[in-house]
């Protein structure tokens, strides 16, 4: 049985893997710069579902005023300028500080090279050639990080396209090197005013295009050069560790080691790997760094370097341990270093007295309710883990925070999410302490902020938190005023965050902070089954309901073929649950038997139509996504002269026209990590033949979850889904954040 899915479109269950193990993103050229784009939405970011970036869409709410409306950014517009202006902030930063990363003093071997060499890159000089020679990295001391104030993020326009007279020119050097001239707007997007220059004097420059491969970009320099290319050309070498980390970060490192990068550079062809990062690091493209490496019963690294430095210093009697070198794109690793200093600011700026009436809300509780609260009460920052049920613990302590009189904010991954939160408080997800975390950091939702820049509130509770990326996450806890209260809660077993970093689990390993598991199990047998999942284990579950069906397959059509027959027929005839209210999940976009492939079978069905609208009629559901990362269910209204008109999660959409490819795509069946944040009511999970060595426990939990009354399962990978929730956990990712909080924060007993 086979339904060959796509290599670049069956990763994002199995987890982020190294840059050679990363997929082209979604959308990318696939055989040659002249290939066309396939056009997904940006929110196919992470593990295998490549983002290009995409503006975001302007939004409008329906019963609000068009003066008003046109007053008003969207939340999109809104959050990308946040962004935009959290990076700047981050800049800002970085320039003030009088020497590179802090690594430490007396340092020998490769580690001292490297440190003098990021000196000398700031110093405007190039490191030395000796920076990567030495085969063993040299110990360092960690010191830790000033604690920071938060910065204010303001709501700006977004960024506008590039100017007609550059795109013009940008074409001319792409036809002239024969890639296609398509490309020319996110080449001018991507390298700015004198972009037409820039390429033309480096054409290796075409892989800041998300979606160029490096053999891509060889035949375009070829193209360009002719016999001045060449694959030792510096400019080559730069280019491949760039698009390297690029990658990277798509998989969800922040960070790559040393030895992965160099490696990696040579599997593409770069015959100096190391001369390529050193030239990097001298260009400012990428920033070098030096964690202290935890091994149990290793003896502190001395060297006679080492010895040497310190004879005659009698107070520096203390040995360092083995250290690994790392190499990041600026943004991923001066988030990651911003955001274990705003944790280490909240978790040392509570204040520490005991409460009356803290303890009089935990009295009232009962279970790890009780528990969650008493933790609040008493700490900056807490961890709370468990399932859909779970949300209910959350839930009171918001209500609890509340009737104290505190200023408490409970934020969501999405809008279905806020709905569900919404259900355990009897409350409507309108209301103000009910939003989504990027409605909270636009200022669209929430309760704003206050002179300095910070949130008006004095306890947020983030939901959904496995899905944080470093970046967001960043902005969020930089947001908190001095004195407030930090509950971040999620269920550890779901897909990390489509962006870089893995947050939730970083602190969770760190361990410097409570950590509150819950005891509310899910309930009904999709709980049981579910929960099974979460531990490793396919159990069989009583389903007298036919609350669980498998339906097995032999081939891709046939899955195509039982899906569309599940959620046209057989689920609204047996459930009475509506086409409308059935998800379809599937490892990947491409294959005969991936999202492309049963979206069109779907469509054919359930809402014929010529796609008049840029491949869209009216009624057809769709993905959204305004950003890379986020994905909003919704459905096509209309179109006109401004764009597609969508309804999501109850707001009106316009989506400019030439927007349209790359953030909206059909939405009857979507990839685990574009349903992740949202349920239906019914879902139809697709396991085609060749699925089975994508499939991990991850995926596999995320995508049975999504069901909240019924789960039918298109089976046709035999043993392989039990042997990937048995044995296939989530790959690791490469990050620095537990060794950023270790300086910082000691672990919590």
């Amino acid at each position: 049985m086979s339904t060959e899915p796509e290599p670049p479109s069956t990763t994002e269950n199995t987890g982020p893997g190294t840059p050679d193990d990363a997929p082209p993103a979604e959308g990318s050229v696939e055989t040659d710069p002249t290939a066309a784009t396939d056009g997904g939405p940006a929110s196919e970011a992470a593990a295998g579902e490549g983002a290009p970036e995409s503006p975001a869409a302007d939004a409008t709410d329906p019963e609000s005023g068009a003066d008003e409306a046109a007053r008003k950014l969207s939340e999109a517009e809104a959050e990308l300028a946040a962004q935009k202006l959290e990076r700047e902030r981050i800049e800002r930063r970085k320039a003030e500080k009088q020497g590179p990363i802090p690594a430490g003093t007396k340092l020998s071997g490769k580690a001292a090279d490297l440190l003098a060499a990021v000196r000398a890159v700031e110093g405007g000089e190039k490191p030395a050639a000796t920076v990567f020679a030495d085969p063993e990295p040299a110990p360092r001391r960690p010191a830790a990080e000033p604690v920071r104030r938060p910065q204010p993020v303001a709501a700006e326009p977004a960024a506008t396209a590039p100017a007609p007279d550059t795109v013009e020119g940008v074409r001319r050097v792409l036809t002239g090197g024969g890639a296609p001239e398509t490309l020319a707007p996110q080449v001018a997007a991507a390298l700015g005013e004198g972009a037409a220059q820039e390429l033309g004097e480096d054409p290796w420059q075409l892989l800041r295009v998300p979606g160029v491969r490096p053999e891509q970009a060889d035949g375009f320099a070829r193209a360009l050069l002719g016999a001045e290319c060449a694959p030792d050309d510096e400019r080559r070498g730069r280019a491949v560790t760039v698009w390297l980390l690029e990658q990277a970060a798509l998989a969800g490192h922040t960070a790559l080691e040393l030895p992965a990068l160099t490696a990696a550079l040579g599997r593409q062809g770069v015959p100096d790997a190391d001369a390529a990062v050193q030239s990097t690091l001298a260009e400012g493209e990428a920033l070098a760094f030096q964690d202290a490496v935890d091994e149990p019963g290793a003896a502190p690294v001395r060297t006679a370097e080492r010895e040497e430095s310190e004879e005659g210093d009698e107070n520096d009697d203390k040995e360092s341990g083995p250290v690994r070198v790392l190499v990041g794109l600026e943004r991923y690793a001066l988030a990651e270093e911003s955001l274990a200093d705003a944790l280490a600011r909240v978790v040392n700026s509570v204040a520490k007295e005991a409460s009356t009436a803290w303890e009089s809300a935990a009295a009232s509780a009962s279970g790890s309710t009780a528990e969650l609260i008493r933790a609040v009460a008493g700490h900056g920052l807490v961890l709370h883990t468990g399932g859909e049920a779970a949300r209910a613990e959350p839930a009171a302590l918001l209500t609890a925070a509340r009737s104290l009189g505190l200023r408490a904010v409970a934020a969501c991954h999405t809008p279905d999410g806020r709905r569900r939160l919404a259900a355990h408080l009897n409350a409507d997800d309108g209301d103000g302490f009910l939003v989504t975390v990027p409605g909270l950091l636009s200022g669209a939702e929430g309760p704003g902020r206050d002179a300095e820049g910070a949130f008006a509130l004095d306890l947020l509770i983030v939901l959904d938190a496995p899905q944080l990326d470093v970046e967001t996450a960043a902005m969020l806890v930089e947001s908190l005023p001095d004195g407030a209260r930090l509950v971040l809660g999620g269920d550890p077993a779901m897909l990390w965050s489509a962006g870089p970093g893995r947050v939730f689990a970083d602190l969770l390993a760190a361990r410097v902070c409570p950590q509150v598991a819950s005891r509310t199990p899910d309930p009904g047998p999709l709980g049981e089954l579910v929960s099974g999942v979460g531990i490793g284990e396919l159990n069989q579950v009583e389903a007298p309901g036919k609350e669980i069906v498998i339906v097995p397959v032999r081939d891709a059509g046939e899955a195509v073929h039982r899906t569309v027959q599940l959620v046209a027929d057989s689920v609204p005839r047996a459930f009475g649950i509506p086409a409308e209210q059935t998800v379809v999940v599937t490892p990947g976009h491409g294959g005969a038997a991936g999202t492309r492939a049963l979206n069109a079978a779907l469509k054919e069905r359930l809402n014929p139509g010529p796609g008049r609208f840029g491949g869209f009629d009216p009624g057809d559901r769709i993905a959204y996504s305004p950003a890379p990362g986020r994905t909003v269910p919704g459905q096509v209204v209309t179109a006109d002269a401004e764009g597609l008109h969508l309804s999501c999660a109850g707001a009106a959409v316009v989506v400019p026209k030439e927007r349209v490819e790359q953030s909206v795509r059909h939405g009857w069946a979507l990839t685990a990590h574009q349903a992740v944040g949202s349920r239906w009511p019914a879902a139809v999970v697709v396991l085609p033949g060749d699925a089975a060595q994508v499939l991990s426990r991850p995926w596999v939990y995320t995508a049975f979850s999504r069901a909240e009354r019924h789960l039918s399962v298109v089976h046709g990978v035999e043993q392989a889904l039990a042997a990937a929730v048995a044995e296939v956990t989530a790959k690791p990712r490469t990050t620095r954040l537990p060794v950023l909080l270790r300086t910082q924060v000691p672990a919590a007993g």
